[in-house]
């Protein structure tokens, strides 16, 4: 797995824009004997022909996209004003670097400083449609050479191991999720199973909902990162989950309540094999599962998380061992018949 997650975390692929991360997952299946294909959206959908064949159709589903932003207006002196691509809180943009991803143009995201903002300002954080991008152009027509409005951008790869057992990086959510995925994909397995990478989750989970209408999936397996709220000043009853305790099962969410049949069987699966596991104890976020859950015929979801401090910033943490559980369980849980 963990051969994969660097190299996917460094591919620039906010929403809309996953043609190079899709290309990469096609290049390390190509070889595993599996049957894929790219529909018109960009999902890239997989058979896995395993030593056996189930009744009921099994999915484990992972997003390709990640947040980011988009170029709305270029002044006359070269600053560029933006959007976010997905839940970006505004709290981690300013003063950080980013990358356009048609160009690789390089720049850093201003705010007014500290000492022109009036005493009201102080110590309130700008709305993004307040910042602007500095690519060091001095003009328009300068700035134009290099990027267009409706050009894209995320923040700089910075893929880091730290601390005991930790990862920093921007697009672990969902790179991660996409590095389990290929993994099992390149494992021989003892059922028939499909896998999809969806684009678009940031924005609407578009691209899973296309994916339901198409593959009409009876049981489907979410593997995602989600808030983990051990950090600094938090109580532990609302930290929903942490760092360090593994995999992360939920109960519900924003636009999901789980199917209980398929979390107590993660659950008893996850203490037959030893795999650390955790629930998520706070009803927060949402993720794919929602749209498998209600489109088309519907679906029985689980999701299985990777708690990941600082989501959806340049500075995504999670733990390896956390990672591996998550792994783990989903590989365990698909040598089950679910028939």
């Amino acid at each position: 797995m963990l051969k994969y997650l660097k190299r996917y975390c460094d591919i620039l692929g906010p929403s809309g824009m996953e043609d190079e991360i899709r290309n990469a997952i096609i290049e390390d299946i190509k070889d595993s004997g599996c049957e894929y294909e790219v529909d018109p959206m960009g999902n890239l959908t997989v058979f896995k022909k395993g030593k056996k064949r189930r009744d009921n159709k099994v999915l484990f589903s992972a997003h390709m996209d990640e947040v980011g932003f988009m170029v709305k207006y270029i002044d006359d002196d070269g600053y560029v004003l933006f959007n976010s691509i997905g839940g970006v809180d505004r709290r981690v943009v300013s003063g950080r670097r980013i990358i356009f991803c048609e160009s690789n143009t390089h720049g850093v995201v201003a705010s007014k400083a500290v000492h022109m903002q009036t005493p009201e300002e102080r110590g309130k954080c700008e709305q993004i449609s307040d910042m602007h991008i500095d690519i060091g152009a001095r003009s328009r027509a300068e700035a134009n050479e290099h990027i267009m409005i409706g050009d894209c951008a995320t923040f700089v790869p910075n893929y880091t191991e730290f601390g005991e057992g930790l990862i920093r990086s921007k697009a672990l959510d969902d790179r991660f999720g996409c590095a389990v995925l290929v993994d099992m994909i390149n494992q021989d397995l003892e059922y028939d199973t499909y896998f999809t990478f969806n684009v678009c989750e940031e924005v609407g989970c578009n691209g899973a909902r296309e994916v339901a209408h198409r593959l009409r999936p009876d049981i489907v397996f979410v593997l995602e990162a989600t808030t983990a709220g051990d950090t600094l000043g938090t109580p532990k009853s609302k930290r929903a989950c942490a760092l360090g305790e593994g995999a992360v099962l939920s109960i519900a969410d924003r636009s999901t309540i789980y199917n209980k049949e398929l979390l107590e069987t993660a659950v008893e699966t996850a203490n037959e094999k030893g795999i650390k596991w955790q629930y998520k104890n706070v009803v927060a976020g949402g993720n794919e599962s929602g749209e498998y859950q209600r489109t088309a015929s519907g679906a029985k979801v689980l999701a299985i998380s990777a708690p990941a401090r600082y989501i959806h910033s340049e500075s995504n943490v999670l733990s390896v061992n956390d990672m591996q559980s998550v792994a783990d369980l989903a590989f365990a849980i698909n040598e089950r018949s679910f028939n």
